[in-house]
């Protein structure tokens, strides 16, 4: 039996990032900002009550809302949270 005090550190700040607002920038350049639930073995990320914006000329600087997304691990450029 193991307990939480053996898990890696990589699982502890995963769980530590549950249900923080995070902003995930991808390789097209769009941003998804949402709440992280959850990632899978491929380390896609999932994300709820999720709005994406497109940077540029003539895109949605409002952004518009998507709900839940899972986004693919090999898309990501970078990950910050909010706050």
């Amino acid at each position: 039996s193991s307990s939480p005090t053996d898990e890696p550190d990589s699982i502890k700040q995963l769980k530590f990032l549950l249900r923080s607002t995070l902003r995930i920038s991808v390789s097209d350049g769009r941003i998804f900002i949402g709440t992280f639930v959850g990632t899978d073995k491929a380390l896609n990320l999932l994300l709820v009550n999720t709005d994406e914006f497109r940077l540029g000329p003539r895109e949605n600087p409002g952004g518009r809302y998507v709900g839940q997304i899972m986004v693919p691990w090999r898309l990501v450029v970078r990950v910050e949270m909010d706050g």
